[in-house]
């Protein structure tokens, strides 16, 4: 059973943060945005890097000469691999303990993780949800190589072990955030998705990713859990509407002219209660985001909503289905950079709450 949650415009962020220190990336989330805070990821630590944070547990698992891949060619890689299914079909089947399984986050390459929960354990406020994320299965499966450099989204086998590791990734998230009795959100990043239709996705077809979609967005509704699905720049977007995903997180501030170009699908997501992330505090471009105030993206959010008011979904839903963000982490901002993105998506939030 999925648990209760009203979205009501609040601000929430995305992953990353310019920080050396997971202590102060959280005191940071908690002051911005108390009422959805998330762990933080610190790209400035190589094994918290998008690929690297969740390949352990991966069969097949090899570094050489400075590069991660997976090796089908080792000769232990078969045992490995019975090895993988046997530990799932354990966990899945509940003989086994997921929270000791190979799909368990680390303080090695998850420290952030750890952090949040030590921070909600001291913290006195009450949130109204939390927020994690783990990198989705498309962009996972065309980042990772096996030893030919072959995308291990083509191979079959990696494949279905891929989206099984951050199916049980993602839940144990859910299941160990759920223990604060509150909403959990689970996002899944996926930025390769705006290569969909490009030479990157050869042979890769719409039922491909619908049905890595519905099996991690499964894990998460399993376990209670909202499953989201965020890209940071243009996509195909009916493939993210039109799947079970609760809330799609998207670029409202450079990319919406191609998202509202989805009116039906747009319109039907929002008719089954779903939720939109909009991504109205630029955080791609450093000049856009100087240029902009808190007012200045609160009138620009006004004029996009209004445009999916004109599709046909009240504003009064609109504001009750949205959430309000930037428009990807902000890792690669400077530390002033960041504050006033998270500053400022707070300020817009508020703005809008009161409209």
């Amino acid at each position: 059973m999925i648990t209760k949650f009203s979205a009501d415009s609040l601000p929430a962020l995305i992953g990353s943060l310019p920080l050396d220190d997971h202590r102060k990336a959280i005191d940071l989330v908690m002051e911005y945005s108390p009422e959805i805070p998330l762990w933080v990821q610190l790209p400035c630590f190589p094994e918290e890097g998008m690929m690297a944070q969740f390949l352990p547990g991966m069969p097949g698992l090899k570094t050489a000469d400075d590069k991660t891949f997976i090796d089908t060619d080792d000769p232990d890689f078969d045992p490995e691999l019975l090895a993988f299914y046997e530990e799932y079909l354990a966990v899945t089947g509940e003989e086994a303990d997921l929270s000791s399984s190979r799909f368990r986050l680390t303080t090695e390459t998850a420290a952030g993780f750890f952090e949040f929960m030590k921070k909600l354990d001291e913290t006195q406020t009450r949130p109204k949800a939390l927020k994690a994320q783990i990198t989705g299965p498309v962009t996972f499966g065309i980042g990772m190589t096996d030893q030919d450099g072959r995308a291990i989204f083509y191979d079959d086998r990696l494949r279905d072990v891929m989206v099984k590791l951050l199916a049980m990734k993602a839940r144990w998230q859910v299941r160990q955030l759920k223990k604060y009795g509150l909403p959990v959100i689970l996002f899944f990043d996926e930025p390769a998705l705006t290569g969909f239709g490009s030479s990157a996705f050869i042979s890769i077809t719409q039922e491909d990713i619908a049905a890595c979609f519905a099996e991690v967005f499964d894990a998460v509704h399993a376990e209670g859990g909202l499953a989201g699905v965020h890209v940071c720049a243009n996509a195909e977007w009916s493939l993210i509407l039109d799947s079970p995903a609760d809330i799609v997180s998207f670029d409202a501030y450079a990319y919406f002219d191609k998202f509202v170009l989805y009116a039906d699908d747009i319109r039907n997501f929002m008719a089954r209660g779903k939720i939109l992330a909009w991504g109205i505090v630029p955080t791609l471009n450093a000049e856009d985001l100087e240029k902009e105030t808190t007012e200045s993206l609160t009138r620009l959010w006004k004029e996009r909503a209004a445009q999916i008011e004109r599709l046909g979904i009240d504003f009064a839903v609109i504001k009750a289905q949205s959430l309000i963000t930037p428009s990807c982490g902000t890792g690669s901002l400077s530390l002033a950079q960041a504050t006033k993105v998270l500053r400022i998506n707070q300020e817009v939030s508020r703005n809008i709450q009161n409209l």
